[in-house]
């Protein structure tokens, strides 16, 4: 917005120019207890927060409309009436604890019926809070310098409040019409202008709408990364208004049910964004929320027809193959030819709590996996199950490039913070009466393969090996103590055991080759003959005994699989 030139007020309260994005004059930073000694408020009657008065007010800003959410502001003096007060929708002692998170300095009331007193919430949260709340007899006073700033931004929100409402009827008719997602984005750009992104939570593109020359300025700008994501994770990124250079961006959540959804995305290059307009782009949102409301409906009931028809296949009871290939293509499917199974399953790990509900990981994950195996794979079929997605999609001659394809779409450039996840991937198979030994073979993978290499872990079950054969046995003592019997002090959790550890393992993956094993792991090779002679003092003379040797090279591979002192 334009610098509005506010005057000067009386001692102890001066304006100052405002710089911010939306109505409210900034002011010389106060304390609350010097505003109430100014000539700003009429007759002010501090009746609660009597502990916060020593808050700093660096910004004053009328409340004309309930919905006050955009127009907010870190150090804020809000005046308001009792009618305004009346009409939120959220209890009162919520609505002060949301201005308090925001860090507004305190609460100026006007009571609409003098007889009136405060509710005695109010006072009560307002004490607990330490936000101070006073009783004025009326807004502002007409004389002071800033009451023409102050009428103009309860102008701003009144307007506001029209536009939204013209905005949302025409957004209701688009859904009333059977519009989705696309035809929204399409219309609010209509409305607004600019770019119009749509995306999931973790800001995947699911619809855009602009000009072409909006959207190719939108996608090299700092809003989205390398992958396309709008970088929901980061400020730039996040809910609310925000400059890039000379680029700006309202960002608001698509919620329903009091789950997050999804981002309502407007860029604009042509000019500021202001809280105003932030405000359009959560109205247009809380609409895109009605599409998403009625899609559940419908998919929530397909999502379990498909999940128990892919619980049947996996358990071995889906039927006869001419049976499950012709169900499989009632939800777009194609099983009439030769599949693998791919299990992904998020990390036992920690997950920072979101700022708002958000639909189960699993769920997430698999809708995630859908929409980037779409545009590969048309025919495979992806179903979120209890603890894991299951996807059974073709063989390809890349099948595995594919999947780290998938995985590195989903997951996003770095990760952005996202719930790390494990992934095993089975061998092919030409019936569908060979899916049950696939999934067994793609979770073993997922087991294994996460026990070798951790977090984000990709593993094909043929790259296991002897670990296939080690993870069918379920006492973790017995691999343990045969470990601990064959390598003896190299089980210590020591640097020194660590490193000797490393030289046996590359002494028996090149069968004893003293020149190799010196070159790989850049020792002198007379320093490589000593270590061996130290080595078989310790376990045994393995280089002349090839039993030991495989002893030796088992209990190395159980200590990786187990994660035992590595």
């Amino acid at each position: 917005m334009t610098t509005r030139d506010v005057g000067s007020s009386a001692p102890g309260f001066r304006a100052a120019a405002d710089t911010g994005d939306g109505p409210g004059p900034g002011v010389a930073p106060q304390s609350f207890a010097d505003v109430l000694v100014s000539d700003l408020l009429v007759s002010p009657t501090l009746v609660a927060g009597a502990t916060g008065t020593l808050r700093e007010v660096s910004n004053v800003a009328v409340m004309a409309v309930p919905d006050i959410g955009p127009w907010l502001r870190t150090g804020q003096l809000l005046i308001t009436t009792s009618a305004v007060l009346g009409r939120l929708v959220e209890p009162i002692d919520a609505f002060l604890a949301r201005l308090d998170r925001r860090g507004v300095s305190g609460l100026a009331v006007r009571l609409d019926d003098p007889s009136a007193t405060l509710p005695a919430e109010m006072s009560d949260a307002a004490d607990e809070l330490g936000l101070p709340v006073v009783v004025v007899a009326d807004l502002y006073s007409q004389a002071h310098p800033l009451s023409g700033a102050l009428a103009e931004s309860s102008a701003w929100q009144v307007d506001a409040v029209f536009e939204a409402d013209r905005l949302r009827r025409v957004l209701v008719d688009v859904v009333m019409a059977g519009g989705g997602f696309a035809e929204l984005a399409v219309a609010v750009h209509g409305e607004l202008g600019g770019a119009v992104l749509i995306t999931t939570p973790d800001g995947r593109q699911l619809c855009r709408a602009g000009s072409e020359s909006e959207l190719n300025r939108l996608a090299s700008s700092a809003a989205l990364d390398s992958t396309g994501r709008v970088r929901t994770d980061s400020t730039e990124g996040g809910l609310g208004l925000h400059r890039l250079g000379d680029e700006f961006i309202a960002v608001s959540a698509i919620s329903a049910n009091g789950i997050d959804h999804g981002r309502l995305v407007h860029f604009s290059t042509g000019h500021p964004l202001r809280s105003e307009d932030l405000y359009l782009v959560e109205q247009a949102a809380a609409v895109c929320a009605l599409v998403v409301a009625r899609e559940l409906v419908v998919s929530s009931v397909e999502e379990k027809h498909r999940a128990n028809f892919v619980r049947d296949l996996l358990l071995g009871r889906g039927g006869e193959h001419e049976h499950v290939v012709a169900h499989a293509k009632t939800f777009g499917w194609d099983l009439d030819r030769p599949v693998v199974v791919v299990v992904i399953e998020p990390d036992p790990v920690g997950e920072d709590e979101p700022s708002m509900p958000r639909m189960p990981l699993v769920e997430r994950q698999a809708r995630a996996f859908t929409s980037a195996v779409a545009g590969r794979d048309t025919g495979a079929a992806v179903t979120a199950l209890a603890t894991e997605t299951v996807i059974l999609m073709g063989v390809g001659t890349d099948t595995m490039n594919l999947v780290h394809e998938l995985v590195a779409t989903v997951r996003g450039a770095g990760g952005g913070g996202r719930r790390a996840f494990g992934v095993g991937v089975s061998r092919p198979t030409d019936s569908v009466d060979g899916i049950p030994a696939l999934y067994g073979q793609a979770r073993t993978a997922l087991k294994v393969g996460r026990q070798i290499t951790g977090a984000w872990a990709v593993t094909h079950f043929d790259d296991l090996g002897v670990y296939r054969l080690l993870s069918l046995v379920d006492d973790d003592r017995e691999l343990e103590s045969f470990a601990q019997e064959t390598l003896r002090e190299l089980t210590a959790d020591t640097s020194e055991a660590q490193d000797m550890r490393r030289t046996l393992e590359v002494l028996l993956a090149t069968n004893i080759n003293i020149a190799e094993t010196a070159r790989q792991l850049h020792f002198h090779y007379n320093t490589l003959r000593y270590r061996v002679v130290k080595l078989e003092k310790m376990l045994g003379s393995f280089t002349d005994h090839p039993e030991l040797r495989l002893d030796l090279s088992l209990a190395l591979k159980i200590m990786a699989m187990r994660g035992i002192n590595s």
